[in-house]
């Protein structure tokens, strides 16, 4: 074969190297990849249909085994830049948004090909305008996907869950008449955890429900036998979660000294300290959001101006510079935070109400999967490490 053909038939796939890098920019930076730190390859789904509608055009005078050819090979192309991606960059496979995202390609492009046989004889203006809603249905068809691809199992969790905290999660003030006329007013972290879990807001340890799950959030100062029953709680088997912060960020609800307010640092020193825990304030240099990965499964918490466990019992695991451990206390499974900010808002929550998808961490994810909650979706996010 001279020269000339190979560079001929090189040519020929040109428009397959197009349409990759036109799914891999468009799922960049319109699909959320660079604006959520994610790579996973399900984000471009919505945004398949252009690149395939110019493939589709570009390789319309080729016979069809080389049309074939060339439309296979950007489909290959695609998935085998999205793995290597995946791996090398968030750590992580995701194979079964590596097939469907190939699967949904070659649909993609199938409609592409349709659509342009269907109009080849058309003017320009009117092909590529009859295109427009052909990408506008595509990308809310994808987009559906990824919500139903995102949804882990709807199925509650049975133990009831207490929440022992300080947090103002549940509406606050001092004006009933305003309470009664808003009705409830939870916070978006009740809100999720209520998709899981029935849930109880206690004051103390002794309203804990027979076989219920706990949740310690940052809580106001409790009385030493409270503590007691604590960890007495230990005593069996159980997880326990426990956000402790050092500085809270969470913003007052009342003026300033008011003992309602959430405290401005963690009260539960003697107990960490009775289980050979140690909590230091964050330094005030690397103050701010920082991500903390907890493998294996690559979930990301994003904590703010979170403190570190400097002293911790030999048999702890722990992730992020000793931000997050995991402990075996007695018989139990205590998670412990060195940040209660972990259940603001800010830093989980999708700033599009219709895509809960686009979180920008996993924070509530992991806090259900902890207590035991349901198993993974079939789209879970892949972070940039």
């Amino acid at each position: 074969m001279t020269a000339a053909r190979v560079a001929a038939s090189a040519r020929r796939f040109l428009p397959a190297l197009f349409y990759i890098g036109t799914a891999l920019l468009l799922g960049w930076i319109a699909g959320g990849q660079m604006a959520f730190g994610r790579i996973d390859a399900a984000l471009a789904i919505p945004l398949l249909m252009p690149g395939a509608l110019w493939l589709a055009w570009a390789v319309r005078d080729e016979r069809g085994v080389v049309r074939l050819s060339i439309i296979f090979a950007a489909l290959l192309g695609l998935t085998m830049i999205q793995f290597v991606l995946h791996h090398l960059v968030g750590h992580q496979i995701g194979g079964i948004q590596l097939l469907a995202t190939a699967a949904l390609g070659v649909l993609s492009c199938a409609l592409a090909v349709l659509a342009m046989r269907v109009t080849r004889s058309w003017h320009a203006a009117w092909r590529w305008a009859t295109m427009l809603p052909v990408v506008m249905l595509w990308f809310v068809a994808g987009q559906a996907v990824i919500g139903i691809g995102s949804t882990a199992p709807a199925k509650k969790i049975s133990p009831k869950l207490a929440i022992l905290t300080g947090l103002p999660l549940r509406w606050q003030g001092d004006d009933l008449a305003a309470m009664l006329a808003s009705g409830p007013s939870d916070a978006p972290a009740l809100a999720a955890l209520r998709q899981r879990f029935d849930f109880e807001l206690v004051d103390s340890v002794a309203q804990l429900p027979d076989g219920a799950l706990l949740f310690i959030a940052h809580p106001r100062a409790l009385a030493p036998e409270e503590l007691v029953r604590i960890d007495a709680l230990t005593a069996q088997p159980r997880t326990i979660v426990i956000l402790a912060d050092a500085l809270s960020s969470w913003e007052p609800p009342y003026a300033l000294g008011d003992p309602r307010n959430p405290p401005v640092t963690s009260l539960l020193t003697p107990l960490l300290d009775h289980w050979g825990v140690t909590l230091a304030a964050p330094d005030p240099a690397r103050a701010g959001d920082v991500d903390v990965f907890i493998d294996p499964a690559g979930q990301k918490l994003r904590l703010h101006s979170a403190g570190r466990f400097t002293r911790l019992p030999a048999q702890c695991a722990t992730w992020g510079d000793r931000r997050v451990a995991r402990c075996p206390i007695g018989k139990a499974s205590v998670w412990l935070v060195g940040d209660a900010d972990l259940l603001h808002e800010s830093l989980w929550q999708s700033p599009i109400p219709d895509a809960p998808w686009l979180a920008r961490s996993d924070n509530m994810k992991w806090l259900v999967s902890v207590m035991g909650g349901p198993g993974k979706a079939l789209f879970e996010p892949i972070w940039i490490r």
